[in-house]
């Protein structure tokens, strides 16, 4: 039973209570009270223009329940996301909603329930109800829940007051309704005159087994993982996890150990002062826990196992796959029970073909009685005319002798038809135990045509079984097998963009290279041209020099590495000499830019040669 059908049962109480006519159909306005009521308690976004669209006053009238579940579907229930509202608040609003209207107890008598345990039998009502509507619970679902709560309330439960109960109204075979139910319960019957509070517990406690999928709880020692001391904590075990708090009322959770398939429960000896122990392995920790004695340990071990075992087999409910199983054996047992009608038609039939063929051996008897009371009628007429006959024997002696002949003649075949009548039924006799022989020898063929009907069911099973195992590992190979080709043309795809890369790389190497190449001698040859163009000017820069210079008169040629300072200045007053003087600073200004020009050519020089080597300074 999956999460739709559950909230189903629950809504469709509220859409019958808000059915005051019981016609079907529920007004638009509450109708649109109650969607926006379960869209609060779904956590689900509500969206008044779809609601309005979809409940839009130009329809008059109100709208039945095929009307409601096409908008129910579309914008309320395939919008659920499990777990992400609590189902309780759903119950308590469609309780809440129905209660109103159809449950109305006796207030004054002592027996009458709480309304909180009211609402926990209308839960468990519905969870254990057929999936039919309207919903009803079949007279073995009753027995089994009633058996539960008496085993929590650890009273024996007595099945004849059930049976009485259904006897007394031959509509109840089929099953009750939740209202008979919490009548039932309330009559005091099942409950005798126990405390309240004690049949509140064992509510409670079934409640929670059953609806809230705790397969057991209560208190255990565990070891911590760090500190490695003992302490009591309360767990309580469902399909999916082992919790466990400080206390029983579950207030303060100190952990939460998950289960899965590569869970494992372990006994473990006793040892650190501690009796019945046994431990909890996962993937990431072991976790070491101790009970209260043996027959505990092994209810725990055994429930978590079951936890472990139905999360394997994806189930999320224990109580969900026994009632699948209930519900299995019902419909098992109803075949079988069919079957049995049918075989007792058929041994009716044979049974009214031997009781016609007895009526038939019946009737031959009775003709054979006919025929021997009409011998014997004709024996005593025959004695009478022998008495006639001897008073007239003188008489009529040959007469006589002529009839007693025709009467032994008679008496002849009469003995044969007598003897025919005999064999007759013998006959039937044989036939009679043939037919009875046939009929047993059928019936055992019919049983061990079920028995191996039976065999061949269960072996198709575990063939079905095994064929599915083989599917999914078949897909998961073929899964496998498309994902390491993908990653292969992915990883062949990267080694040739990274070739490539490589490839442009190196031809971006060689082509550098080349350019450096042709700069090294574009720089030789520059530097070359640089020591030519150094040496022309430095030649021309003397050849300058020395036409610049006048020579005077009786004045000897000075030599060129000379200082200007030992020249003789002449006076300003000869004015035949200042144009010597302004020759003189002339050269000396020529002589200094020869100089600069010289270190300038050294610099260039000493550049060039550093470029040629690879190691060109940049100023």
């Amino acid at each position: 039973m999956d999460l739709r059908s559950e909230l189903l049962k629950s809504i469709w109480y509220g859409f019958t209570a808000l059915d005051l006519e019981k016609s079907g159909k529920v007004s638009k306005s509450q109708l649109k009270v109650l969607s926006h009521n379960l869209c609060t308690v779904l956590s689900i976004p509500h969206d008044p223009v779809a609601l309005e669209e979809h409940f839009r006053d130009d329809d008059d009238g109100p709208v039945s329940s095929q009307g409601y579940m096409p908008y129910l579907n579309k914008y309320i229930l395939d919008k659920v996301v499990e777990g992400s509202f609590n189902k309780e608040n759903v119950d308590e609003l469609c309780w809440t909603l129905t209660a109103k209207k159809n449950y109305q107890p006796d207030r004054s008598s002592i027996s009458v329930l709480p309304d909180r345990d009211a609402f926990r039998l209308w839960c468990l009502f519905n969870f254990l109800s057929e999936d039919k509507y309207p919903l009803v619970m079949v007279p073995d679902e009753v027995e089994y829940l009633l058996k539960k709560i008496c085993m929590a309330m650890s009273i024996e439960f007595n099945c004849v007051e059930l049976d009485d109960f259904f006897s007394q109204d031959s509509g109840h075979q089929n099953g009750i309704t939740v209202w008979v139910f919490l009548q039932m319960m309330n009559s005091g019957k099942i409950t005798r005159a126990i405390d309240k509070s004690i049949t509140s517990m064992a509510i409670e406690e079934v409640y929670r087994e059953i609806v809230g999928d705790v397969l057991k709880e209560g208190y255990l020692w565990k070891k911590g993982q760090l500190r490695r001391n003992w302490k009591e904590r309360w767990f309580t075990l469902r399909p999916s996890n082992l919790s466990y708090y400080t206390g029983e009322d579950r207030k303060d959770c100190q952990g939460n150990i998950v289960l899965d398939g590569n869970c494992c429960v372990e006994v473990l000896p006793d040892r650190d002062g501690k009796r019945c122990m046994f431990c909890l392995k996962t993937l990431s920790k072991t976790y070491e826990m101790s009970a209260s004695d043996t027959k505990q340990r092994q209810e725990w071990t055994a429930a978590i196992q079951t936890a472990i075992r139905l999360h394997v087999e994806g189930k999320t409910s224990l109580h969900k796959d026994l009632k699948l199983k209930r519900r299995e054996q019902r419909e098992q047992r109803e075949k079988r029970r069919q079957a049995k009608e049918e075989e007792l038609q058929r041994l009716r039939a044979l049974q009214e073909e031997r009781e016609r063929k007895l009526a038939e051996l019946d009737l031959l008897k009775e003709a054979q009685k006919q025929a021997q009371v009409l011998m014997d009628q004709d024996e005593q007429r025959r004695r009478q005319q022998h008495e006639q006959l001897q008073r007239t024997l003188e008489i009529q002696l040959r007469e006589a002798e002529e009839a007693r002949v025709s009467m032994q003649a008679e008496m002849a075949l009469k003995e044969e038809e007598a003897e025919r009548q005999r064999k007759r039924i013998q006959e039937l006799e044989e036939m009679q135990k043939r037919l009875e022989e046939a009929l047993q020898q059928e019936i055992k063929a019919r049983l061990d045509e079920e028995g191996s009907r039976y065999a061949q069911a269960r072996l198709l099973a575990e063939e079905e079984e095994k064929m599915k195992a083989l599917m999914a590992l078949q897909e998961e190979q073929e899964e496998y097998i498309v994902k390491t080709q993908r990653e292969k043309q992915e990883l062949k795809q990267e080694m040739e963009v990274k070739s490539r890369a490589l490839d442009e790389a190196q031809r971006q190497l060689e082509e550098v290279r080349a350019n450096r190449h042709r700069v090294d001698q574009d720089v030789v040859a520059a530097q070359r041209k640089l020591r030519q163009a150094s040496t022309n000017v430095k030649h021309w820069n003397v050849q300058m020099n020395r036409l610049m210079r006048p020579i005077g008169p009786g004045e000897k040629r000075p030599s060129l590495g000379s200082s200007f300072q030992s020249f003789q200045i002449p006076t300003q007053r000869d004015p035949g000499l200042r144009l010597r003087r302004k020759s003189g600073s002339e050269d000396q200004s020529e002589e200094s830019k020869e100089n600069v020009d010289n270190r300038t050519g050294c610099d260039l020089e000493k550049r060039h040669s550093h470029a040629s080597n690879g190691d060109m300074d940049i100023p």
